[in-house]
């Protein structure tokens, strides 16, 4: 009798062990969802709201101009097999209804910047080229609204809602993993005003290939200028570069950068005519790889006010 006590005990505990895990086994084998991001910096913050319940495949991956992107077939297809779609808006995928309509996309598409009050464009103060029939005009929404960390707080807002729309069993893991990455936002905005705080506003001048920081500047108190307009696909006229020359000069601004998607050698002329010596690569459009020093979006806000900072400060 004894023996079979024991017998039965252990399989009563054997089940009871295995009804404990089933959770968790049925947990790790659902299929995560598919979703599709239009860029990397968008991709990196999909992935941290989604964890490993969510899939991620970005279209335009680090290094890449979204301004140009020529969607494939192949990454059509990706579109019509995916459950979610998340895009910045703004104008700055300017291709992604024609390829939602191509792909016969029949999922959720989530605009991220959803309830973002859009700055405009600057104007034409410089003769940037806005006249190029992908460029962007100053009347128009400036698209970069993920250069300001509180913009992006918003994003992981509507991403957690649109991620608990497509999969509602989720939805506490979505929100946990928002809560737990809005934390680490609202640490680097008020790190990022703390540096900015330390260098006179007077100062705070700074040349970059093309006008993708004005939320940046709006948030945290940064003059930048540009010889091109938002758009890289835009040009820089002659008459605009002169002008930026003369008052790169006038204004002795000591941080000239080029941005990691622009074609260099634009910033490497008026570093001649000017004689400011070009002080790096900051990061617009687009993460790093993953060996680089922008790998997310994190650390992508981290490099380029440490880059900016510097240059400002002649370090």
């Amino acid at each position: 009798m004894t023996n079979i006590f024991r017998r039965h005990t252990i399989t009563t505990m054997l089940g009871l062990a295995i009804a404990a895990l089933s959770p968790a086994l049925h947990a790790q084998t659902v299929a995560p969802i598919k979703a599709v991001a239009s860029f990397s910096i968008l991709g990196d913050l999909v992935r941290q709201v989604g964890g490993d319940r969510v899939a991620v495949d970005v279209l335009v991956g680090p290094g890449s101009d979204a301004h140009v992107f020529q969607p494939t077939p192949s990454q059509a297809r990706l579109v019509g097999q995916a459950q979610i779609v998340f895009s910045n808006g703004l104008g700055f995928e300017g291709w992604m209804s024609r390829l939602l309509n191509t792909a016969s996309y029949k999922g959720r598409h989530v605009v991220v910047s959803q309830g973002i009050k859009p700055i405009k464009a600057e104007a034409d103060d410089h003769g940037h080229g806005h006249g190029h029939k992908h460029g962007h005009h100053h009347d128009e929404a400036d698209p970069h609204a993920w250069q300001a960390v509180p913009n992006v707080i918003a994003y992981v807002g509507n991403i957690a809602k649109g991620l608990c729309e497509s999969d509602a069993t989720g939805c506490d893991q979505y929100q946990r993993n928002a809560d737990a990455y809005i934390a680490q936002l609202k640490t680097l905005d008020t790190d990022i005003r703390a540096i900015w705080a330390a260098i006179p506003a007077a100062q705070r001048k700074v040349i970059t290939s093309h006008d993708a920081f004005g939320y940046y500047a709006h948030a945290y108190g940064v003059k930048f200028l540009a010889p091109q307009g938002v758009n890289t696909d835009s040009e820089a006229s002659a008459k605009g570069v002169a002008q930026l020359v003369r008052q790169i000069k006038k204004e002795q601004i000591k941080a000239l950068f080029v941005e990691s998607i622009s074609d260099p050698r634009l910033i490497a002329q008026i570093g001649r005519e000017t004689g400011v010596k070009p002080a790096g690569e900051l990061f617009s459009d687009s993460l790093s790889d993953a060996q680089g020093p922008a790998a997310s979006y994190v650390a992508m806000m981290r490099a380029n006010t440490t880059a900016l900072t510097q240059a400002i400060q002649g370090h």
